[in-house]
């Protein structure tokens, strides 16, 4: 399944490092434009020891943020990764809902509604078969732009690591 690259990231190349965020729930159009709004101004100053980063992000399905840098331009630092990771922490305690962790599985119910499941929970699916390998699962452990646009990070569990989920 390939879904559409956002906009913003057009311009960039495939090598561009991505993180790629859940939100525990969905946001309404107020969190969300307080998400953006924080993230935006975060990445217009975004700068790796004094460089500036070339970065954009995207929100998809009112749940995952996207954030992209051109490593070809100047790639981030564990400082300035550690500053968006701040940035998404203070998101975290103001609205009451957590972006950061990878614990978490994301996965698209019987009526493609979004859904969020532990790790355990999403075995426990799996065994009682509310889940299955064609359930679409979204990986956010996706790292690179060219991964996103090949269709990596939405896709059916069997061509995903969740497929370890269903042996």
């Amino acid at each position: 399944m390939n879904i559409s690259v956002p906009d913003q990231f057009d311009g960039f190349p495939d090598t561009a490092r991505v993180w790629v965020f859940g939100s525990e729930r969905e946001l309404g159009a107020a969190e969300a434009a307080l998400v953006l709004d924080a993230v935006d101004g975060f990445v217009a100053t975004w700068t790796a020891h004094g460089v500036p980063l070339r970065a954009a992000r995207s929100w998809c399905y009112d749940r995952f943020l996207v954030v992209a840098v051109d490593i070809e331009s100047a790639p981030p630092s564990g400082c300035s990764i550690d500053a968006l990771v701040t940035v998404l922490r203070g998101l975290e305690d103001r609205l009451g809902v957590r972006f950061l962790g990878n614990e978490a599985v994301w996965y698209r119910d019987s009526r493609g509604s979004i859904r969020r499941a532990s790790r355990v929970g999403f075995r426990a699916l799996a065994g009682n078969g509310e889940v299955a390998p064609e359930t679409v699962v979204f990986d956010n452990s996706i790292t690179a732009l060219a991964e996103l646009r090949g269709g990596r990070w939405e896709g059916p569990a069997r061509d995903r690591w969740h497929a370890a989920f269903f042996e």
